[in-house]
């Protein structure tokens, strides 16, 4: 079964970087496109980036672009987000997804395999 799960949120202040990663398990993640997500309190969940299944292609929200990278590496079965110039209004909680296909899709809700989220905290 196909699962994903989030880590490396937390605390930063303004101006900071964290780097977050996407485990998978179940599946061969080379077959998967794979999205990053974010939902800050009171909004609606939206899309930060995506990686296709060989990497060779991203995509990035204008919000995020210049501050976000985001990488895979398939042999460990993990995707990235390197977030750096962090600001207080990319607090939220930041989800990935699998899409099964080779490049990103322009629709959220073709994403599936949701993972549990990581808080992510820009404050001084």
């Amino acid at each position: 079964q196909l699962q994903l799960v989030e880590s490396g949120g937390g605390l930063v202040q303004p101006g900071g970087s964290l780097r977050l990663s996407c485990a998978a398990s179940g599946f061969t993640l080379d077959y998967y496109a794979i999205g990053w997500f974010r939902q800050a309190p009171g909004k609606e969940r939206e899309a930060v980036s995506c990686i296709s299944s060989r990497g060779g292609i991203t995509n990035y929200a204008g919000s995020v672009k210049g501050r976000f990278t985001i990488s895979r590496d398939n042999a460990k079965k993990t995707v990235y987000l390197q977030m750096n110039s962090l600001k207080p209004e990319d607090t939220a909680v930041y989800y990935c997804a699998a899409y099964p296909g080779s490049y990103c899709s322009d629709y959220m809700a073709n994403f599936r395999s949701w993972g549990q989220g990581t808080q992510v905290t820009v404050s001084s």
